[in-house]
């Protein structure tokens, strides 16, 4: 009998799929996850899978040849996005969904180093419109260290970015999942060690 989760990919005892609640999105995230990244205990990626019926995880790192994507990019009548912030990125504020509009925007899951990785060598990406996010929101991955305050998990990333173009849908469940999912990894720390290496 495996020790993961068939569903969600975690070990047993720290399965996430009870706070998992089904979510309806006019827009269709795509996430392309690093393998560095597929069975980390605290990843958040697959929460939004899991979420998200409007939602595809794909892992690796060069996707360059991967045919189930790049036929995606060249569906005709979808706007596609990269949400990457860059010189030349908009904020997610910019853009509203219009009747019959299809949207798709890609996430890249990984540390700033990987995605900066996976940014480069996906060059077929680079011809999309990239978005970022508004730089005032505050990310809460308290078991994981980030680069800046405003740096986000990658669930919190795909929850602000649909609240922002879908603000009449509640997305709540995907913070509530997160929430849960690193609630439970401090409770497994030693006593003292939160503190001590999290704690600001």
């Amino acid at each position: 009998m495996s020790r993961y989760c068939s569903q969600c990919g975690k070990a047993h005892k720290a399965c996430i799929c009870d706070n998992i609640v089904a979510l309806n999105s006019l827009i269709e995230l795509i996430i392309l996850q690093h393998p560095t990244e597929e069975h980390r205990p605290m990843g958040t990626a697959r929460i939004l899978s899991l979420s998200l019926a409007n939602s595809r995880l794909f892992v690796g790192e060069d996707f360059r040849e991967h045919e189930e994507l790049n036929q995606l990019l060249t569906e005709p009548d979808v706007q596609h996005f990269v949400l990457y912030p860059n010189d030349v990125s908009r904020s997610a504020r910019e853009i509203s969904l219009s009747e019959g509009q299809k949207i798709r925007i890609i996430l890249l899951d990984g540390t700033w180093k990987k995605a900066y990785k996976m940014w480069q060598v996906n060059t077929q990406l680079h011809h999309l419109p990239s978005l970022h996010l508004p730089e005032d929101l505050t990310g809460n991955y308290r078991i994981r260290k980030a680069p800046s305050e405003n740096a986000l998990s990658t669930v919190e990333a795909g929850f602000h970015v649909l609240n922002i173009m879908q603000p009449d849908n509640d997305f709540s469940p995907l913070l509530d999942a997160f929430e849960a999912m690193i609630d439970y990894q401090i409770q497994q720390m030693p006593a003292g060690v939160f503190e001590r290496n999290y704690s600001s």
